[in-house]
């Protein structure tokens, strides 16, 4: 029996995936290789929204494709490439912005946060049809599931509508995905303001913990967080917010229940309990941080990795789109 198939990507904007990235999305694609046919993705296109330059966006790409090998997805069983590597992308993204309405599209959450917080005439159109091109990514692989969390399930249900639109209008062309809930991760915060979510976009460069820092320095964020008045290591939200963070971060890596760490950590203040928090950060990010520096010092062997991934991506691809300009009443390419 086949097993069912799984897409997903992630952007290239930040030289460094930071550990809500590795906890809420990454770590959780590794499993999936050994249950899925997995296709992962580095989506270069959909960065090309926040402007970077050409050897900015470059690097980051190699950057981002390192950290998912060194991570633990594998060439061998599973598809990782660069989404741009696929033209075909930018293609079905056309054809299915024709399906879609200017309401359906304005409706789109992200495009409003984002358009509210920079104005309306500073979003630019790529914002505007960025779900559409995310449905093209999942439709043009015949996607079964999808792993999301919770901001991304409207992006979902556009694209199981223009799914079922098209195949509707043309004759059945796509599999209609559905949601791969990914394991609900406890929301990790800004060590720095424990109540907003830790993001490269809106926390301090103090407030994030990032996958390839060095561990000095990695440590030091930690011993620097912000904490609450007392010394009890408690989950409180209300009254800790920036222990019980810690508390849940620790708690993720390691997998130790958090009712098992309070008392672990009972009458010992938060001294202690903070560079156990760092050491177990540290432990964790070190080798990937060493595999990625050893990938991004050999590109040739990058690029095979990755070439790999792109060679079975393409001959997917090539079949949907052949099913699909065949649907719309393209004429065939001659030859």
């Amino acid at each position: 029996m086949a097993r069912p198939r799984v897409l997903s990507g992630i952007q290239p904007t930040a030289d460094s995936f930071h550990l809500g990235n590795y906890l809420g999305a990454v770590r959780q694609w590794i499993a999936l290789q050994d249950s899925h046919d997995a296709f992962y993705m580095v989506v270069d296109l959909h960065a090309l929204t926040v402007h970077p330059s050409a050897p900015e966006l470059r690097r980051r790409s190699r950057v981002a494709a390192a950290q998912l090998f060194a991570c633990g997805l594998d060439p061998e069983r599973s598809s990782v490439f660069v989404q741009s590597h696929v033209r075909e992308h930018s293609e079905l993204a056309w054809i299915l912005i024709c399906q879609t309405g200017m309401g359906e599209a304005g409706r789109m959450t992200q495009f409003k946060d984002k358009s509210a917080k920079a104005g309306e005439n500073a979003a630019g159109v790529g914002l505007f049809t960025y779900p559409i091109l995310q449905a093209a990514d999942i439709l043009l692989y015949q996607a079964d599931q999808v792993p999301v969390g919770a901001d991304q399930k409207q992006h979902l249900e556009l694209t199981r509508d223009l799914a079922q639109r098209f195949n509707t209008r043309y004759g059945p062309t796509f599999t209609v995905p559905s949601a791969f809930i990914l394991k609900e991760v406890e929301k990790i915060t800004d060590l720095q303001d424990p109540t907003a979510k830790m993001s490269k976009s809106s926390s301090s460069p103090q407030g994030i913990l990032d996958v390839l820092e060095q561990p000095g320095p990695l440590r030091k964020k930690v011993m620097r967080a912000v904490t609450d008045t007392g010394s009890e290591v408690v989950a409180d939200e209300e009254n800790k917010p920036g222990i019980t963070n810690l508390l849940r971060i620790q708690s993720a890596i390691t997998g130790t229940p958090i009712p098992e760490l309070e008392a672990r950590y009972a009458g010992q203040g938060y001294g202690t309990f903070k560079k156990e928090v760092a050491e177990a950060i540290v432990e964790l990010f070190e080798p990937i941080r060493e595999r990625t520096e050893k990938l991004l010092g050999d590109e040739a062997e990058l690029d095979r990795m990755l070439a790999i991934g792109a060679a079975k991506a393409r001959a997917v691809a090539a079949e949907t789109m052949e099913k699909v300009r065949a649907n719309v009443g393209f004429l065939p390419t001659a030859g």
